[in-house]
């Protein structure tokens, strides 16, 4: 759809705003809004975070902004209080002043829907009569690359306030920003209404995938085969002809040191054992020296390991190719010939997840433990190799055609996201006259 453009243009001298309507005035922003800093009070005076009633918003906050579909906060995680703000350089902004993230997660912006402080880590801006909140929060939105330009540090991105100070944006009157504001705010939830449509889809192909896996390890293949109790409570029926017995009379825990040569192989809990190494980056973190190297097990084709910590979330995976795996990960050894990832998929299963997570030890969640001694004794179905071989084929099959079904999702999602950027930087920068299409859509 194409959006109509104003009768004339003149250059704004701003390279991120580029041309701009005759009449808007390019600014620095700060002739419009008066620009407050953040700060946080002593730690070193326990009163000053003593009857702390008052909103402030640090970086524990930005995820509630950071997708940029919240714009309005009201409440935050921690509270400062009153003495603490007067004996700090920290105050309390007015409802509707527009905070802009600088520190670490850099270019987040929201309204503050109540009074409220902030941390030292974002820039305010209280909007003079010339300029509505909501604008301002637009063009926030529009500016990633001028964020990006001015971002300095290595250990985090940091924008420094000499450089908050400089940006600028281009002023249209307050009945423009108004049918502007009302312009985005109508065609931003129709994109973000196709994006959560996508979503849900993604969601929906993952759980009708994870439905046929459950089914194809736990009853097979064939809808006419005889069925028969497990004798296990998660499994119920199975094929009458699946053998039922311990995962210890299947496998037998090894520890092998690990190998100088061999690859560091990567270990998901969603994906299982990856047989690409870690990239340089990762392994600098989980590998100091090469001497390290030998507190890794080495781990073979068609061994199953788990993560003791991740067992109750799924965390098992069949290795594809020798190489080594951290020391927190038990590794199990098929005892005869068996196709393991079988036995992973069926490990991945909802109710099998819950299993793990019964005979896994700990106090919290955090801290529970799937032990082999526990492990070995937990009991599965499984059929022939042949049927074993043929499930996971099956498996395969629906698997390429789920994820080229969420690849087109996502694509869509891709495109969504790109137009809504798109829009709401042709909109701040007047690349689109708004006046008569907010009277239109009133009509």
């Amino acid at each position: 759809m194409s959006f109509p453009r104003y009768p004339r243009y003149k250059d704004s001298g701003v390279e991120w705003l580029g041309e701009v309507p005759e009449h808007w005035l390019p600014m620095p922003i700060r002739y419009a809004a008066k620009l407050e800093s953040g700060h946080t009070p002593s730690r070193s005076h326990p009163e000053y975070w003593e009857n702390c009633t008052v909103p402030w918003f640090t970086l524990s906050d930005v995820w509630q902004i950071r997708e940029e579909r919240r714009q309005v906060i009201h409440d935050t995680a921690e509270k400062v209080s009153e003495l603490g703000l007067a004996n700090s350089s920290a105050r309390l902004l007015p409802k509707g002043t527009v905070m802009l993230s600088r520190t670490a997660s850099v270019g987040f912006s929201a309204i503050m829907g109540v009074d409220m402080a902030t941390s030292q880590d974002f820039a305010n801006w209280v909007c003079g009569s010339r300029l509505r909140p909501s604008f301002l929060l637009w063009a926030f939105q529009a500016m990633e690359h001028e964020f990006r330009r001015f971002m300095m540090g290595s250990t985090h991105n940091t924008i420094y306030m000499p450089d908050i100070q400089a940006l600028r944006f281009a002023l249209p009157s307050i009945p423009e920003q108004d049918a502007l504001i009302a312009f985005l705010d109508r065609e931003t939830a129709k994109i973000d209404a196709l994006v959560a449509e996508q979503r849900r889809l993604i969601e929906l192909l993952k759980e009708k995938r994870q439905a046929v896996i459950s089914h194809a390890v736990t009853k097979g293949l064939n809808p006419h085969a005889p069925m028969k109790p497990s004798g296990i409570e998660w499994l119920g029926d199975v094929p009458g002809h699946w053998e039922v017995m311990r995962v210890g009379t299947l496998f037998r825990d090894v520890a092998e040191p690990g190998i100088d040569d061999l690859p560091i192989l990567s270990v998901s809990i969603h994906d299982g054992v990856s047989d690409k190494e870690f990239a340089e980056e990762e392994m600098d973190r989980k590998v100091t020296r090469s001497d390290d190297r030998t507190k890794y097990n080495r781990v073979l084709p068609n061994d199953l390991v788990y993560n003791m910590m991740r067992a109750w979330q799924g965390g098992f995976g069949t290795v594809t190719v020798e190489g080594m795996v951290s020391p927190a990960y038990i590794v199990a050894r098929p005892r005869r010939l068996l196709e393991t990832a079988f036995i992973e998929n069926l490990l991945r299963t909802p109710p099998a997840i819950e299993q793990m997570r019964r005979h896994s030890r700990g106090v919290t969640d955090f801290r529970l433990r799937l032990y082999w001694d526990e492990f070995k004794n937990v009991r599965v179905a499984l059929p022939p190799q042949a049927e074993a071989k043929a499930v996971l084929a099956h498996i395969s099959v629906m698997d390429e055609s789920f994820r080229n079904m969420s690849a087109v999702s996502e694509r869509a999602i891709d495109l969504l996201q790109e137009r809504r950027t798109a829009l709401i930087s042709a909109a701040v920068t007047g690349k689109i006259d708004v006046r008569g299409l907010a009277l239109a859509e009133a009509g």
